[in-house]
């Protein structure tokens, strides 16, 4: 099957940087580009005429939601409330446990997938909550999350989380670490039997990665265990790591060291670790102590940093700064890590927040966390056939509508698209050479059905934090609403 897509704009690839092509078209045979430029004169099976907009390499998001979003309820917690929203010492003591069924778990990725899919990701590596989990994901809702990308066409990097420690709150208010190392290994056990079992599958759509817990939940034995597997199985290792004041001072206060270079000195860091989000380093705006130069040991190491702006800027936080460490020639990647999955959102954010720092748009520009958001994700994976409209390449394509009367007035394609648009002017996304989303309907999913079930998971999700909280407070206080509810004024 050979299909052509024509539109005004392409953003193609020249072999060192994407490039901008007025009125082309790109021409893929099965799953594989095979031209890409103006007047292809053989014969195609098919034609799609996209008019005003512009075909893009679809979007590589190594920090996706795979559930549905609790961040709403934290956001905006006050800060003597954000230790209300972790598990509290009493609910350990009383038998931690699943808040969902099997069924509902399983539901929350064909959730979390779809959305992706409607905002132009093409290939993700997701990221889920442990706050209403027993402990953390499990192989059989990662089974089924395989299932549902493989169904949806999503391309995806997975594997089931695991930790060895959790975050609790005593009595007093007091955040320690509670410690289950048995857990840990369980969890690291089950990490490698599921990629065993399902790296490559569905036609290699679906790829195998670990996916430790954040830094502060993992042993020294724990790490170096993930590190052993990863070069063994040869899958990446996607860390949180480096992104919040109760990690970064617990580590300083046990190891004497920054986070980044505790990894470094086990060996952790290199080509095949990803870190969301390394902002809280040596020199952090936050930081209380701690010497040395991380961003260093990134770029030695060829670490991959994944850069979620939208996320850490709702919580006041920020990479100081994305032109920095791009300078340093650290690979950045991208990650939307909250929802809505909206890539357009944190390319704007996070170039706002650059310049904000930097007080210069110099390596702060759309182009270049456009750049981290297809070629640098592609760089992390090992993927030159991700990330770019070339020949050769795959075919992961998405096409972003110019029509709407919001876009204004079109200068340079890639600067209206991220000023202006969202992902909810992607139109169309071909994943693999398949079709699977046209006009913002996905084939066979009935999005009102998925909408009704997403709200029901959420308000059980939602409750489950009254159960968790160390003080018990009411539902009215620990879950405020922005203004009053009333009947009539």
């Amino acid at each position: 099957m050979i299909t052509k897509l024509k539109a005004k704009y392409v953003i193609g690839f020249d072999g060192d940087d994407h490039v901008i092509l007025k009125d082309s078209e790109v021409v893929y045979e099965n799953d594989t580009i095979i031209y890409v430029g103006k007047n292809y004169s053989k014969e195609v099976d098919a034609v799609i005429d996209a008019g005003n907009a512009v075909i893009s390499p679809g979007f590589i998001d190594l920090n996706a939601l795979g559930d549905i979003d609790h961040d709403i309820l934290h956001l905006e917690a006050s800060s003597d409330k954000q230790k209300n929203l972790l598990w509290s010492e009493r609910y350990v003591e009383n038998g931690h446990h699943e808040v969902m069924t099997a069924e509902e778990e399983s539901f929350k990725s064909l959730y979390a997938y779809s959305q992706l899919i409607l905002h132009g990701v093409t290939t993700a590596m997701p990221i889920t909550s442990v706050f209403y989990k027993k402990w953390a994901e499990t192989y059989e809702e990662l089974a089924e999350a395989a299932n549902h990308a493989g169904r949806l066409g999503l391309r995806i990097y997975l594997g089931p989380s695991y930790q060895s420690g959790i975050r609790v709150v005593e009595p007093d208010g007091t955040i320690k670490l509670y410690w289950d190392e048995e857990a840990g290994r369980a969890g690291l056990e089950r990490a490698v039997k599921f990629v065993e079992e399902f790296d490559g599958a569905y036609n290699g759509l679906v790829k195998g990665m670990l996916a430790p817990e954040r830094i502060e939940c993992q042993t020294e034995e724990s790490l170096k265990q993930t590190k052993f597997y990863s070069e063994k199985l040869d899958v990446p290792i996607k860390l949180h790591a480096a992104q919040g004041s109760f990690e970064y001072h617990t580590l300083l206060e046990k190891h004497g060291i920054t986070p980044i270079r505790y990894l470094y000195n086990l060996g952790f860091l290199g080509p095949k670790t990803g870190i969301p989000h390394a902002h809280f380093i040596a020199g952090y705006s936050e930081a209380l102590g701690g010497e040395g130069d991380d961003i260093a040991l990134l770029t030695e190491t060829n670490t991959t940093v994944i850069h979620c702006p939208l996320i850490i800027g709702r919580h006041a936080s920020a990479l100081e700064s994305f032109a920095k460490y791009k300078r340093a020639g650290i690979n950045l990647a991208m990650g939307t890590d909250t929802f809505p999955p909206d890539m357009f959102q944190n390319i704007r954010t996070g170039s706002m927040l650059s310049r904000l720092i930097e007080k210069d748009v110099k390596d702060s520009t759309y182009a270049d966390l456009y750049r981290a958001a297809t070629l640098g994700g592609a760089n992390f994976l090992g993927r030159d056939d991700l990330g770019r409209i070339a020949v050769g390449a795959k075919a992961d394509i998405i096409v972003i509508d110019l029509d709407g009367f919001h876009m204004g007035v079109i200068d340079d394609p890639i600067r209206t698209i991220i000023a202006n648009g969202s992902g909810r002017d992607v139109k169309l996304s071909i994943i693999n050479g398949r079709l699977v989303m046209r006009d913002r309907k996905i084939p066979d999913l009935d999005l009102e059905e998925i909408k009704s079930k997403g709200q029901k998971y959420f308000n059980k999700m939602r409750k489950g934090y009254l159960e968790r909280d160390f003080q018990q407070l009411p539902e009215n206080e620990l879950l405020t609403s922005s203004f009053k509810t009333v009947d009539f004024v």
